[in-house]
């Protein structure tokens, strides 16, 4: 049965919240490091991955492309499809050897799948796996089914409630990528209920469109307009008229009356992309706007409009330093940095940047058609060893340009650009080792150098090993208090003791930290 809090935390109506309690609790009960939950899906005829949490980062995926429906071509239907279709426990515990397995997300050792039942059939399934074999026993089978079973009911509101909203913008969500995400995740959740402005910031290509759209659908104005102007990609002269609208013979060519965004915006919000780009002439404007709610058209002379819009803006450029070099009004800044929310480069949490990977490879697949699933080896190691200064949307198209050049399945070092191909050749265009030095002296192959990863693995674990394995030591044994002076969940504490292969018996210990 569910702890209270975490029983409580079940009564919600939204399904993602239902279904992270549900994962973080069947992971805690069962050692695993990842764990889904699969609704069936009537109208698409399969089972819709609803949840998905791997190594503690949450992913949920849109569309048609998160359903799994039967095989016809011959390959296995997956571990999953065939728990739901049997109506029972699936326990694998190799999956090198187990022909029902099928990859669907990340390649793993052992799966243990369970039936949600509602009203005597099932109506879902709830998987946990892990990354070694042998991992699962009939004790976890039993757990998992219980945890199944106590949450149909939660599982079943929720989906009702999710089935009386419109799906079609149903969101692209990934969470708990690393804590500074998981601050930005926090002052999401803060922000979006209200209706103060909010500055996004953070370097190109951090995600600045997809926060800001979130905190628009999690506002009390989600069904209402949200409306984009980018300033940066508009001529100056033309930006009062689109944000502001004006009536017919304005200028010249204002042959009809244009209604602006701030007026399409009304009632909902209005998202200023590349606010650092505003010219100063309109900074005023804008800023009465926001705070008297009047907006007037270029060349009218009636009594301005009113309307109600929230503003939220992003940008890449230092606002304050802009302020003081007299490029920014200040009153504007402070105005619309009453809340602000800092978005982090992707080279902070590469950690995570397979997962992210294997998220943008799947959308790429299904939106070019192709049957590539998994990221090789190599290819891994040219993307971990990038600094991707474009962030997470150079990520996405890197992984889109993989797809579409893959012959195979996996995506090779071929497939990838040009700029993360050609890391670990020589300057001069030599490839394998081949070729020759100025004066006609033939190249020495040198070994590659190490990636990130390795080298995080070889400084950073040994530490990281030792204090899990004290605080574990100084709280006897007690994951929960341990997890909770650590400053994350019990499900990422477990994780953690899983990598660094910390067992937990009356005190924790840990193999000897590999000397530097």
């Amino acid at each position: 049965m569910y702890p209270g809090d975490t029983r409580g935390a079940l009564h919600a109506a939204d399904m993602e919240s239902v279904a992270r309690r549900l994962v973080e609790h069947a992971c805690a009960e069962t050692g695993a490091r990842h764990g889904a939950v699969f609704l069936w899906d009537a109208k698409h005829k399969g089972l819709r991955v609803d949840f998905h949490m791997v190594e503690g980062v949450i992913v949920v995926l849109p569309g048609q492309g998160s359903v799994l429906k039967p095989r016809r071509d011959g390959r296995p239907n997956g571990i999953a499809l065939t728990c739901f279709e049997a109506g029972m426990p699936y326990v694998c515990n190799d999956t090198s050897k187990d022909a029902n397995y099928a990859r669907y997300f990340l390649d793993v050792q052992a799966v243990l799948a369970v039936p949600i039942p509602y009203q005597g059939k099932p109506m879902g399934v709830l998987a946990v796996s892990a990354s070694r074999v042998d991992t699962f026993d009939e004790r976890h089978v039993e757990v998992l089914a219980q945890v199944a079973a106590d949450s149909a009911s939660f599982l079943r509101r929720a989906q009702l409630a999710r089935a009386t909203k419109d799906e079609s913008g149903r969101p692209f969500v990934i969470k708990g990528l690393s804590p500074s995400w998981l601050v930005v995740e926090r002052k999401v959740e803060q922000v979006a209920p209200t209706n103060a402005p909010v500055l996004v910031t953070g370097e190109s290509g951090t995600g600045k469109d997809l926060v800001s759209r979130a905190i628009h659908f999690n506002s009390k104005r989600a069904g209402q307009p949200f409306v984009t102007v980018n300033c940066a990609a508009i001529p100056e002269t033309m930006l009062e008229s689109v944000l502001f609208g004006h009536v017919k013979g304005a200028f010249t060519g204002a042959t009809f009356d244009k209604v602006g965004e701030f007026q399409k915006a009304d009632g909902g919000a209005l998202f200023l992309d590349e606010l650092g780009e505003l010219p100063l002439m309109l900074q005023a404007k804008v800023l009465r706007a926001i705070e008297q709610g009047e907006v007037s058209p270029l060349g009218s002379n009636a009594a301005p409009g009113r309307v109600d819009v929230r503003l939220i803006c992003a940008t890449n450029r230092d606002l304050a330093a802009m302020v003081k070099a007299g490029k920014f009004r200040d009153d504007l800044y402070y105005r619309v940095s009453v809340l602000t929310v800092e978005l982090p480069a992707l080279r902070t949490y590469k950690d995570n940047l397979p997962i992210l990977a294997q998220v943008f490879l799947q959308q790429a697949a299904q939106r070019h058609g192709r049957r590539v699933s998994s990221v090789g080896k190599d290819a891994m190691a040219r993307l971990l060893a990038h600094d991707f200064p474009g962030n997470v949307r150079e990520l996405k198209n890197a992984l889109e340009h993989a797809v579409i050049m893959a012959h195979g399945e996996e995506v090779q070092v071929d497939d990838l650009p040009t700029a993360l191909r050609g890391r670990g050749r020589g300057a001069a265009g030599v490839a394998d080792g081949a070729g020759t030095r100025a004066g006609g002296a033939p190249n020495v192959s040198k070994e590659p150098p190490p990636t990130l990863a390795a080298l995080r693995e070889q400084w950073v674990a040994p530490h990281e090993r030792r204090y899990l394995t004290e605080l574990l030591e100084a709280h006897g044994g007690r994951v929960s208090d341990a997890a909770k002076v650590a400053g994350v969940n019990r499900v990422t504490f477990y994780r953690l003791m899983a990598r660094h292969q910390i067992v937990l018996k009356r005190t924790a210990h840990a193999p000897a930290p590999v000397p530097l």
